[in-house]
């Protein structure tokens, strides 16, 4: 095993890590419910779900079975002039639990490309309708802090300063960006925020084809909570200006807030709405952009096509595992395993508020958010966490956790317990 692990640290690259000086990887073995093994014999309580998909844990006997069960029939066919059965089961699915306009369902091979879907629709939906005119409106709205992905559409919408992408900027198409809210979860709106918004809507509505963000919880960007009331503000400004509202649901979807999503905490439908990470479970690679009647048919009305098709689109074995994981998710009790992980993270991780190296606690459903004063070292904290025999993966000044929706609360105890070990 060490000559692999050699090999790993000289020639595959992790990802957000150096070649020359690679974070270290520590080698897994399997993995069951909560806990990832390593080749060495340590087990660890996952409190990462591998990054916020894994909401059952591992090696789930229905997902298991939902996957051996499609494999006898196929694996992959392409979606270019073919379809299949757990294709449109799974549509039917997302139709049937997303709110009644969302009637169409675009599928995608992960989160990023969902995202940059998102955007073609929004950009030739604005595109037809202006067909024989001069300009059409070609850019986005969104706010600092946030994060969509790493391609390049999706890139140029998150944060141009502060995010993972500064080093593109240069490359990337010039979006507006508002700052990000101050008001938090729970607390009412300064109403100056939806002032800012407005008048730069009125500026330049010409040019705003959509506003993009992740509803209530910004992620990657820096795992900030923000006021309900922003986003309710939000949806009815670009209603009024017409335009498109696109909601990144692929980190806070099926769940993850304490609510199936993240929008109903401010009761707003989306005209786009991108899904993904948990959407199978933790299994395989998978996402969907769903979309209005309005929209499908305005991306069209110039007599054109939405011009993208991935290879692995709507692949019928993460079609089936994710059916297999909503029904799981569905039929199981989700809203009080998230709402006991979030009591016992408001407990557990309150006790940290008065230590001197933090900055900020936070938490929301199955999210806690431990923000520290400075940098934190990943490479040395995580080897502190592993030895306590926990995963987590820290970025930034944030210690964060998303465990899996069955972890129960001895392995959560122990999940928070680290985190001093970090400040």
């Amino acid at each position: 095993m060490k000559e692999q692990i050699a090999f790993d640290r000289a020639h595959v690259w992790h990802p957000y890590t150096s070649m020359t000086d690679p974070l270290a990887a520590f080698a897994v073995e399997s993995a069951s419910g909560v806990r990832i093994r390593l080749r060495d014999g340590r087990e660890l309580i996952d409190g990462m779900a591998s990054w916020w998909c894994a909401i059952h844990g591992y090696n789930h006997p229905q997902l298991n079975r939902a996957v051996e069960t499609q494999l006898a029939d196929m694996a992959h066919v392409m979606f270019g002039g073919l379809t299949h059965e757990p294709a449109v089961r799974l549509a039917k699915m997302l139709i049937d639990m997303t709110p009644a306009s969302l009637q169409h369902v675009f599928f995608a091979d992960s989160g990023s490309v969902a995202v940059e879907v998102a955007i073609k629709m929004a950009m030739q939906f604005h595109a037809a309708r202006a067909k024989g005119k001069k300009t059409a409106a070609d850019r986005l709205m969104t706010i600092r802090g946030g994060y969509h992905g790493d391609t390049f559409g999706a890139m140029a919408v998150c944060d141009p300063v502060n995010g993972m992408h500064e080093k593109f900027a240069h490359l990337l198409p010039a979006h507006f960006f508002l700052d990000r809210p101050v008001a938090r979860f729970g607390e009412r709106l300064e109403g100056r925020e939806i002032e800012t918004a407005e008048k730069l809507m009125i500026r330049h509505r010409d040019r705003i084809a959509a506003f993009i963000l992740e509803p209530i919880v910004q992620g990657a960007g820096g795992m900030w909570l923000y006021s309900a009331d922003y986003l309710r503000e939000i949806a009815a400004l670009c209603a009024r200006y017409d335009i498109l509202l696109i909601a990144d649901e692929i980190a806070t979807g099926f769940g993850r807030t304490g609510r199936m999503f993240a929008c109903e905490h401010a009761g707003v439908v989306p005209d786009i709405l991108c899904l993904g990470k948990a959407l199978t479970g933790g299994y395989l690679s998978l996402a969907a952009t769903l979309t209005t009647g309005r929209v499908a048919r305005g991306v069209s009305a110039d007599g054109g096509v939405l011009a993208h098709g991935p290879t692995f689109m709507a692949n019928p074995l993460a079609a089936a595992v994710a059916a297999e994981s909503i029904r799981l998710l569905q039929a199981g009790p989700w809203q009080q395993r998230v709402a006991a992980i979030e009591r016992q993270l408001v407990d557990e991780l309150g006790r940290y508020a008065d230590h001197p190296g933090v900055a900020d606690v936070r938490v929301l459903g199955a999210i806690g958010v431990v923000e520290c004063t400075e940098t934190v070292d990943v490479e040395r904290v995580q080897r502190r966490f592993v030895d306590a025999g926990v995963w987590l993966r820290p970025f930034g000044k944030l210690i964060y956790m998303m465990p899996p929706f069955v972890i129960d609360e001895q392995d959560l105890r122990r999940v928070t317990g680290v985190v001093g070990l970090g400040l």
